[in-house]
């Protein structure tokens, strides 16, 4: 995997307001935790707010009553006296009598979380709290960036003729890899690229909780948000104010168990997707669901050798159908879309499928990208540990294919190349590992039976872990609260926000 840009590390400490918070309490009269010795100027920092002129990409559709400003944080918090980092953060304050802030982080890792400010409107949430987004540290508007490549280098790596599993194939795709890894730490710098992990996310998190003036944290995240939001309840669990955490990831898991698990979702959603199609006379997978992984390979497996014309002279290859086919398996929302992309693909053309990939790897009308790949990748392999045997790479390979046959392209040879974080210049600051943690008050995972990405299990394995009440929901998408329209949901995680209602036991919707 590889992508796009350039970032410049900020080597000079920006000017902080050190003065210390206007206040030791916040709204509810509660104590402001004292900060950390060494790190009191960031945690008295008083944020400056103003328009969002220079915030967000042409992709974050910040609305116009947003505020935005910058909260600084050491980019190294074991030396505080030394580079300073950004993080860029939205608000729009609370209409009526206001309890704090309430923090959104849309995921990823690598999404700019800008945009949620926005979240909740019309509801309690608009009334009672500071909605407040953010770009995580290297993300998005927050400086330094995590830059890797440029458009143009992504453009080519995504137009490159497909590798197999061969000797020669896993040799070039592992050079592929040292060649992005080395892009990266040129590009992003050593120092940076060594504390972009979630360890120094959740530290951030803690600074802008002060610097906002709250005493405990009030967040909802989703997908890899709930990755920060765990960490931070096991870190700070006194500091918790409410915690919703939505299509979790199970902590405890390695990468192997959890690429195979998400293997098994996608496959999952397929099928319930293939069966929703079989019901239209004109389905390009045909009106027998049994039939359709089949169907489904002839359609792409064709691109292996020769892309499809679009009307971008880019064409469709076979990684970007099967990237575009993943993005739309991340909604039900999104199956008429699939319907349409694969009935094109079965015609000659490949437009709406490439389209589908571009929306994926965050590749914008004019051909620039977000950063979100790049991030991507980093935060992932300071989080995770590096995978180096081979064997151990070759069966999961083998074992993927079995879990998700859909993607499999039938060119399998128990080998495969060695993962991208074996080439990374730093070493991971995380491990996978169970959660356990006292003193947490009562927190909220939401978990959607058929995710594709994160896998209901693996909500369930978290809300056991917090001590959490658990909200399923029977559905085929990919988080839902706040944004998937359904009442059940968000008329519990509005309550639990508010009023600190803990949800029925058992809830399903």
């Amino acid at each position: 995997m590889v992508r796009s840009g350039r970032g410049v590390l900020v080597v000079a400490v920006l000017a902080l307001v050190a003065a210390g918070c206007a206040s030791t309490r916040d709204e509810s009269g509660t104590a402001l935790p004292a900060p950390p010795t060494g790190l009191e100027r960031f945690y008295g920092q008083t944020v400056q707010w103003g328009g969002c002129t220079g915030f967000g990409g042409p992709d974050d559709r910040l609305p116009p009553n947003a505020e935005c400003a910058r909260i600084s944080v050491p980019v190294d918090y074991a030396a505080p006296d030394g580079p300073v980092a950004q993080i860029a953060v939205s608000r729009i304050k609370a209409t009526g009598r206001r309890i704090g802030s309430l923090l959104v982080n849309p995921g990823g890792p690598g999404e700019s979380g800008l945009a949620l400010s926005s979240l909740g409107n019309k509801t309690p949430l608009a009334e009672r709290f500071d909605r407040i987004g953010f770009d995580p540290r290297g993300v998005g508007s927050s400086t330094p960036t995590i830059v890797c490549q440029t458009a143009q280098e992504q453009d080519a790596e995504r137009a490159e003729p497909q590798q197999d599993n061969s000797p020669e194939g896993i040799s070039d795709a592992e050079a592929d890899n040292r060649r992005y890894a080395g892009r990266c730490l040129e590009r992003t710098g050593k120092d940076f690229l060594a504390h972009v992990g979630t360890r120094e996310v959740v530290q951030d998190l803690d600074v802008m909780r002060a610097a906002l003036g709250d005493a405990q944290l009030t967040y909802l995240g989703y997908s890899y948000g709930t990755r920060i939001g765990s960490a931070y309840a096991e870190r700070f669990p006194t500091r918790v104010r409410a915690l919703v955490l939505d299509g979790a990831i199970d902590s405890a898991q390695d990468p192997v168990q959890e690429s195979l698990r998400q293997a098994a979702g996608f496959q999952k959603v397929f099928d319930a997707y293939a069966a929703d199609c079989a019901q239209q006379r004109d389905c390009p997978l045909g009106t027998d669901p049994a039939q359709a992984v089949p169907r489904f390979r002839a359609l792409v497996n064709p691109l292996w050798d020769k892309p499809v014309a679009t009307t971008d002279p880019r064409g469709l290859d076979y990684d970007d159908a099967l990237t575009g086919v993943r993005q739309a398996l991340y909604s039900d929302e999104l199956w008429k879309v699939l319907t349409l992309a694969l009935s094109e693909l079965r015609d000659g053309r490949g437009d709406t499928l490439l389209s589908l990939a571009d929306l994926y790897d965050g590749r914008r009308d004019d051909g620039t990208y977000s950063n979100t790949t790049d991030a991507f990748n980093a935060i992932r392999c300071m989080d995770d540990p590096r995978i180096s045997d081979r064997a151990v790479t070759g069966r999961q390979d083998a074992e993927y294919r079995k879990a998700a046959p859909f993607l499999d392209d039938g060119r399998g040879t128990g080998a495969a190349p060695l993962e991208l974080c074996t080439a990374w210049p730093v070493p991971n600051t995380s491990e996978p590992h169970r959660i356990s943690v006292s003193g947490l008050p009562k927190t909220v995972v939401v978990s959607t039976t058929d995710d594709p990405a994160t896998p209901y299990q693996a909500g369930v394995d978290l809300a056991d872990q917090l001590g959490a009440a658990l909200i399923s929901y029977r559905g085929n998408r990919h988080t839902v609260a706040l944004a998937g329209g359904v009442p059940c949901v968000d008329d519990a995680v509005i309550a639990y926000l508010v009023d600190l209602s803990e949800p029925p036991a058992g809830l399903t919707c």
